[in-house]
């Protein structure tokens, strides 16, 4: 049971205390050990007075309103809006992160938005979003701040979205799952030196996460992965991601193949082409995945939702806004009647491309 300690600050409950007076974080398998004033990798997490607590309770680094398509979810309520918001820090270390002024800034802390979980359900409400996503930075480090805006969205009827790395540990990971609805999983690639290497964390751990959440939950999941020139997109590396999915996953869950620019530590990369990303999204279709998608990049054939009974568009996207619909009511092909994988309204939703800001 956390307790509110301060305007800015909670306990948490995933932690204990080592033998030479540190605290240990167990809530990622960074398990980052603390000395009083010391914080953690992810910069929210504090050793105050010997106890862990959050620092960023109800403070956020931005709100607004995106289409879900930009999370990416293409099969979760699709042309819907969702209110977004997320802190500062992050538990990885990636060397290319495109967040990294959020996820790596320490001055955030003084600069943050207020707003308490249940401001943010009224706030999306009145905004006629469908859901809510917890983004930007990843939801694991503010575990205690995100659950109980998902308690408060639940109670208008609000569904909440994880947008995260997976690289949490398995209590507070079903902890937090029982919350979302849905998730977008970076699988950031398939080899554990680039895990180790350009994000300092491990592959099985994220493996892991996405199996718990297929087999064990009932948590709506699609995977994106960030194609960087020249570190994960051999074509042997492709085929054995795929092949993965497929054989642990199975064929239904969407993957999103994204182009990298340059950015953070890693601006010496070329951006990736659309040629590589295309080449990704066909081995994906190859070796059995029915639903592939590209992003960060414009092609409309590979934004688009086809049946995988007889081969129909169901879903047309030009970047993000919708432009045919091929579904009836129950989320089936109106062509051959093949049901598509995925969470459906009776009709598209109207949202478009178009980002509002958003001021709590």
């Amino acid at each position: 049971m956390k307790t509110r300690l301060s305007l800015d600050t909670v306990s948490t409950e995933y932690w204990h205390g080592l033998a030479d007076g540190r605290v240990q974080c167990d809530l990622c398998p960074r398990f980052c050990k603390l000395h009083v004033g010391q914080r953690g990798l992810c910069f929210v997490r504090q050793n105050q007075n010997d106890q862990l607590v959050l620092t960023s309770y109800a403070r956020s680094s931005g709100f607004a309103v995106d289409p879900i398509e930009k999370k990416p979810l293409n099969h979760f309520y699709p042309g819907s809006a969702v209110f977004s918001f997320g802190t500062a820090g992050c538990n990885l270390a990636c060397k290319f992160c495109q967040n990294w002024d959020i996820s790596k800034s320490t001055a955030m802390d003084t600069l943050m938005r207020r707003a308490e979980p249940d401001a943010i359900a009224k706030k999306a409400l009145e905004l006629g979003c469908q859901s809510v996503a917890y983004t930007y930075n990843d939801p694991v480090i503010f575990h205690e701040y995100a659950i109980d805006t998902a308690i408060a969205c639940r109670e208008f009827g609000i569904k909440n979205v994880a947008v995260s790395a997976g690289y949490v540990c398995p209590e507070p990971r079903a902890e937090f799952y029982q919350h979302m609805d849905a998730a977008n999983i970076d699988l950031k690639a398939f080899t554990e030196r680039f895990y180790h290497q350009l994000t300092g964390s491990h592959l099985q751990a994220i493996l892991e996460t996405l199996q718990y959440l297929y087999h064990e939950t009932s948590v709506w999941l699609e995977i994106t992965t960030l194609i960087i020139p020249g570190e994960n997109d051999s074509q042997t590396e492709l085929e054995q991601l795929t092949q993965w999915v497929v054989e642990k996953l199975g064929a239904d869950v969407p993957l999103h193949f994204s182009a990298f620019h340059p950015d953070w530590k890693m601006r010496d990369k070329p951006a990736t082409t659309l040629a590589s990303l295309l080449l990704a999204r066909e081995i994906a279709l190859k070796n059995g995945v029915r639903y592939a998608y590209i992003g960060n990049a414009h092609h409309k054939a590979a934004d688009s939702t086809y049946c995988h009974g007889c081969g129909a568009l169901l879903i047309g996207r030009d970047w993000y806004q919708l432009s045919e619909w091929g579904l009836n009511a129950a989320g089936a092909c109106l062509r051959c009647g093949t049901v598509c994988a995925g969470n459906f309204a009776e009709k598209a939703g109207t949202w478009g491309a178009k980002r509002l800001a958003v001021r709590m």
